[in-house]
């Protein structure tokens, strides 16, 4: 799908602290009433993990090997987590509740299993993986709507839903193997992340990446070659898609983390990962360990003393210098 401009986004997950700051700029700005009080357009997930909704890797979607497309199964509104609101008056204003109470008893939601992950001590481990709207150039829910009220802007290649065409048919809910459209309730309507889209025309980064403590976004276009975005998918190729081999091109990007070692049963350091490189393979793809092994000498190289133009971009001096947004 040709569009002048493709607008993307980098996260490096090594500087992901988990603090969901992201999230509640999101949701305050676009997803927090309304129907949406379930929506997570942008979410932060302990991997490895079931996601947000459970177990979306496994709900199919996106396009096979031959570019069909394939629909897969909608989440059920358990899959996402049923919305609940705590017993605030009781608790903290009569004080007649020394609890915080859920008024549902629920069992699921997002970041159920935060900070689970896999392994035992003292070789457990987990990484953050935020997710949003990857704002694909071969978009399954395009591709799936009957509508044709999915599409591509042409300044920027970012992904909207036409809500005066929508019919709430959820072909696109079915598509999306990110499981990142969203079916509203009250509005009868799919509703998703727009990429902040009157914020970028305003020259402001998107809500999540202007908020993030940890300065794990970069923001551009994929054709400016001075641009971070160029720099770390096509010049350094340290920035690698989710889950690519569901056809959809992706244009939000990860550098994925590195890990520590392993310890043996005297406590000696092994020569071994301790994060698998198999399970970042099955995320990032076959040229993960490939930019693992360039991250390594690119941070050895700083530390000793040598210039990186990699490491400048991935420290972020200058928040600023990470959207670069014209």
């Amino acid at each position: 799908m040709t569009v002048k401009r493709q607008l993307s986004m980098v996260l490096d997950l090594n500087k992901c602290i988990g603090c969901h700051t992201c999230s509640a700029a999101c949701k305050l700005m676009w997803t927090n009433r309304n129907g949406r009080e379930f929506m997570y357009w942008n979410n932060v997930e302990s991997q490895p993990g079931k996601g947000y909704p459970r177990d979306y890797e496994n709900m199919g979607g996106g396009f096979d090997a031959d570019g069909a497309l394939r629909l897969g199964r909608q989440p059920s509104q358990e899959d996402y987590g049923i919305p609940w609101e705590y017993n605030y008056e009781d608790a903290l204003m009569t004080g007649t509740d020394p609890w915080l109470r859920p008024n549902v008893k629920p069992t699921w939601g997002a970041n159920w299993d935060e900070d689970e992950g896999e392994g035992d001590y003292p070789n457990s481990y987990y990484f953050y993986l935020p997710r949003l709207c990857n704002h694909c150039a071969n978009p399954a829910c395009l591709a799936a709507c009957t509508r044709n009220a999915i599409y591509k802007r042409q300044e920027d290649g970012i992904v909207l839903v036409d809500q005066e065409r929508c019919r709430g048919y959820r072909y696109c809910v079915n598509a999306c193997p990110y499981k990142k459209i969203y079916f509203n309730e009250e509005i009868s309507k799919s509703e998703k992340c727009i990429f902040c889209y009157p914020r970028i025309e305003k020259g402001l980064p998107t809500a999540c990446a202007q908020q993030c403590v940890g300065r794990i976004r970069w923001i551009g276009y994929r054709d400016d070659e001075d641009g971070p975005i160029h720099k770390l998918v096509e010049k350094y190729k340290v920035a690698l898609p989710l889950h690519a081999e569901w056809g959809t091109e992706p244009n939000v990007f990860y550098v994925p983390p590195l890990s520590p070692p392993k310890f043996g049963e005297n406590g000696e350091q092994l020569d071994e990962s301790r994060i698998p490189l198999s399970y970042l393979e099955s995320l990032f793809g076959p040229r993960t360990g490939e930019v693992l092994d360039t991250l390594q000498e690119a941070r050895q190289a700083k530390a000793d003393g040598e210039g990186s133009e990699l490491m400048d971009i991935l420290i972020g001096y200058k928040h600023a210098e990470m959207f670069k947004l014209s």
